[in-house]
């Protein structure tokens, strides 16, 4: 974040975010958003635990009052597939909706996401894979999070497997950042202990990676670091008191900056690890990421020095909350080794089902995942590998 200086090359930089609604009953917003957007029938796509929960039916009360009709799909997974995917792009199509609503966690959002493109530009998902492929224009989207961690309703990301090849695709376009991006704190509180344990390992993730990006700019920085030191600062109360208001809104804040900022200066080696291992294993997102960032932090730690120094400012009395050294650096990855333990997401690789025979061929999948490019160091398979191996 140093200002530029006389003599410096100035670089063309974009940021984009869709427009934000944050608060304490946002979600009465949703409606006056969607027929804002130009909807007349919205496509409302949630999952089961959302509809159980109570959230959806007030979303449906919401839109109805606005004068929408609208039409649901639900029959999606914690990582949804591309199958999944096909099955609501007929529903979509038969539906004779005009725009999207997910009301959910990272699932719907991108599921929504992978609907809206596949209904207007055709063919099948995997050619959407990578960066930038994306044609035509996708219909209009309204994005509620109900969780804390994956920052989808402000990304231009939408991660599906591929269940044949049993990985992760990362399909990147700012033609997937949704219209509205609606985010009420109050969706958080029907949340596991679990749950918003790895929702907020996820974003601090995508914090810690789009801060060390080569890809960041002083833009993402600000956004990066505020998540951090809100998230060092929160998380923990929000995982034991399920009703800390404070603390949930704090992280609904934290997961929206760690949004934000990842979306504009994408990630690194550990999303591309990630990916993979979710794929194979249909395991939660963000239980894996906090096994393997302390590693790739590890490993990126010879040319990411200053920035980790900077992380661990963030992090009120790092010094006294993990074993003491004098290096900055080194405690910011202490810190973060830390935050897994108290809040139980201190698995190994191989106690959450990843086995050994699987290392080297995911090491490999790894390569060609597009949050690879922006990790400020340059792995090889090997070094992929070895990472993996040290989480095992």
């Amino acid at each position: 974040m140093t200002p530029l200086t006389k003599g410096d090359p100035v670089s063309i930089r974009k940021f984009v975010t869709p427009e934000i609604i944050f608060g304490q009953g946002a979600l009465s917003q949703i409606g006056e958003s969607a027929a804002r957007s130009g909807a007349s029938k919205v496509f409302v796509v949630t999952d089961q635990g959302l509809i159980d929960a109570g959230w959806v039916d007030k979303a449906l009360y919401y839109l109805s009052t606005a004068g929408l009709e609208y039409e649901i799909f639900s029959s999606i997974t914690s990582n949804p597939k591309d199958f999944e995917v096909a099955e609501g792009v007929a529903h979509y199509l038969r539906s004779g909706c005009d725009a999207l609503v997910a009301v959910g966690g990272g699932s719907p959002a991108d599921t929504a996401k992978a609907i809206a493109t596949l209904a207007t530009n055709g063919g099948e998902l995997q050619d959407y894979e990578g960066v930038n492929k994306i044609r035509h224009p996708l219909p209009p989207m309204v994005i509620v999070p109900s969780t804390a961690g994956t920052g989808s309703e402000v990304s231009q990301f939408a991660i599906i497997v591929d269940h044949q090849r049993r990985l992760k695709m990362s399909i990147i376009s700012k033609s997937l950042i949704p219209d509205i991006a609606i985010i009420d704190p109050e969706l958080l509180n029907t949340k596991s202990a679990r749950l918003t344990a790895a929702t907020g390992m996820d974003a601090l993730s995508h914090a810690i990676e789009a801060y060390v990006s080569l890809a960041a700019t002083p833009l993402t920085d600000i956004h990066a670091l505020n998540a951090i030191r809100l998230i060092f600062g929160n998380l923990k109360r929000s995982v034991f008191d399920r009703q800390d208001a404070i603390a949930n809104n704090n992280m609904a804040m934290a997961s929206l900056n760690a949004g934000i900022a990842f979306s504009n200066a994408i990630l690194g080696a550990g999303h591309a690890m990630t990916h993979q291992i979710d794929g194979l294993l249909d395991t939660h997102h963000g239980e894996t990421n906090a096994t393997l960032l302390p590693h790739v932090m590890q490993f990126n730690l010879p040319v990411c020095r200053e920035k980790f120094t900077a992380i661990a400012r963030q992090i009120e009395d790092c010094s006294s909350a993990v074993e003491r050294t004098d290096d900055l650096a080194e405690q910011a990855i202490e810190a973060v080794s830390a935050l897994t333990r108290d809040i139980g997401l201190n698995k190994s690789l191989s106690e959450v089902g990843l086995k050994m025979e699987n290392i080297k061929t995911l090491s490999q999948n790894a390569l060609n995942d597009a949050c690879l490019v922006t990790n400020p160091r340059n792995a090889t398979a090997e070094e992929i590998e070895e990472l993996f191996l040290k989480a095992f």
